[in-house]
């Protein structure tokens, strides 16, 4: 099954541990096929430089990590799905372009409240992990 992790859930795994890192090391065992977008990346970059002031080889030596257990996608679509919070599309783009089987995520107000998106799931990493 090939899975999307919404950019809170990598900040989630990498900082605090929990479900979420369990998630990322599920994903290195090859239990499913992790899947993430240039996009994510770029979002998951930012954050930690900008909010948590990790240092330039910090956040190269986390990305290489992802990038060895992931599979890189470029999505070629562009989705309107949450106006909101116009950034969580970016998540939607991904999954829907590798045709995901769910999506997990933290977020309460835009991700969660949809519980599927053209067939995929979306979930809480404690649902998740419940699979």
């Amino acid at each position: 099954m090939k899975v999307v992790l919404d950019t809170n859930v990598y900040i989630s795994a990498i900082l605090f541990g929990g479900n979420c890192e369990e998630i990322l090391r599920l994903a290195a065992l090859g239990s499913f096929e992790l899947v993430i977008s240039k996009n994510i990346i770029i979002e998951l970059k930012t954050i930690l430089k900008g909010k948590f002031k990790w240092s330039k080889k910090q956040i190269s030596e986390t990305i290489t990590y992802i990038k060895n257990i992931a599979t890189v996608v470029n999505p070629d679509i562009s989705l309107s799905i949450i106006s909101n919070d116009p950034s969580d599309n970016k998540i939607l783009e991904c999954a829907v372009t590798v045709k995901a089987g769910c999506i997990v995520t933290g977020d309460k107000n835009h991700l969660l409240p949809l519980k599927e998106y053209k067939g995929i799931k979306i979930m809480t990493p404690s649902e998740f992990l419940r699979l």
